[in-house]
């Protein structure tokens, strides 16, 4: 499996693909109402402030669609890329289990 280049937070993916196409339709507080979450929290989630959650996984599946792992998978494969800039492994060696 190839690793994705520099993946959007979810964040980022939000304002490119939902909310600046249709920024003179959809406000933020709109998303927000139908989210059932603050104006404030979908925000920070917007602003990549914070990152998406099961619940919040949930929410955006039911409406913008797409599944809740998929909305999982989109922070999981932004907060590895973050991780394998920052952590170091090369010092690392497995364990050797014997049954």
């Amino acid at each position: 499996m190839s690793r994705q280049h520099n993946p959007p937070h979810p964040g980022e993916f939000l304002r490119k693909v939902y909310l600046d196409p249709f920024k003179e339709t959809l406000s933020r507080s709109e998303v927000a109402r139908h989210l059932s979450v603050s104006r404030s929290n979908f925000n920070r989630l917007v602003n990549e402030e914070v990152d998406v959650t099961s619940e919040m996984a949930l929410r955006l599946s039911k409406v913008l669609g797409g599944t809740a792992e998929s909305w999982m998978r989109m922070q999981i494969n932004y907060d590895l890329w973050q991780a394998r800039k920052k952590v170091k492994v090369n010092g690392l060696r497995p364990l050797q289990l014997s049954v």
